[in-house]
């Protein structure tokens, strides 16, 4: 069976539009009441300006109020390969978690700049050729750079600016996905931000 993917170019008009419908579109594909909580996993590293749109992301969203939603991996506490497993175990803690994996990836030069979405689990290190355990019900990529040539030195010649857009994006629409799903609950702890302050919240990333 093949697995539902979606992807968008951020350099393009409407990019955060975009990434938010296809986001949306596969959480409701691949969620369910099923599931007791749900984990944001922000893979990468903060020292390396490629590998760090992870953390970037988690740094943007971990101020998220939302019930049964958890961010692990950030600027300050960044998930990456020598802890990965460690955090992956911290997922038992949850009786029956869905998790969101997010990373920064390489890829063909024409696909630099694009954030894809998809069913099915994250395979962190495969560009650097680490074997890292897969992880996620669905998975976020955001193409950071060229493949195929000294990785990790690709990675760390990165622009941040780059990332930075991608970031923006990604975190910005996962948190208004997430906020319009979750809504139900938002609206029983208290009165929901109004659909300008959203954006002004995804804005100010």
């Amino acid at each position: 069976m093949s697995l539902y993917e979606k992807s968008v170019d951020v350099s393009k008009p409407f990019s955060f539009i975009y990434f938010s419908s296809y986001f949306e579109e596969i959480f409701k594909k691949s969620y369910n009441d099923g599931y007791t909580d749900t984990v944001l996993l922000c893979i990468g590293t903060d020292r390396s300006t490629g590998d760090c749109l992870g953390p970037l992301v988690g740094h943007k969203l971990k101020d998220m109020k939302l019930k049964n939603v958890h961010i692990y991996g950030s600027l300050d506490e960044p998930v990456h390969a020598k802890n990965l497993k460690d955090y992956i175990g911290k997922l038992n803690l949850f009786p029956n978690p869905f998790v969101i994996a997010i990373d920064a990836c390489l890829g063909k030069i024409d696909r630099v700049g694009f954030i894809s979405v998809r069913e099915g689990p994250l395979f962190p290190g495969a560009g650097v050729n680490k074997a890292l355990p897969s992880v996620g019900n669905i998975s976020v990529t955001g193409i950071v750079n060229v493949c195929g040539f000294m990785e990790v030195m690709v990675l760390q010649n990165t622009r941040l600016s780059l990332v930075m857009n991608l970031a923006n994006v990604i975190s910005g629409g996962i948190r208004y996905s997430l906020w319009k799903h979750f809504n139900s609950e938002v609206r029983r702890l208290g009165k929901p931000p109004k659909d300008t302050e959203i954006s002004q919240k995804i804005t100010e990333g």
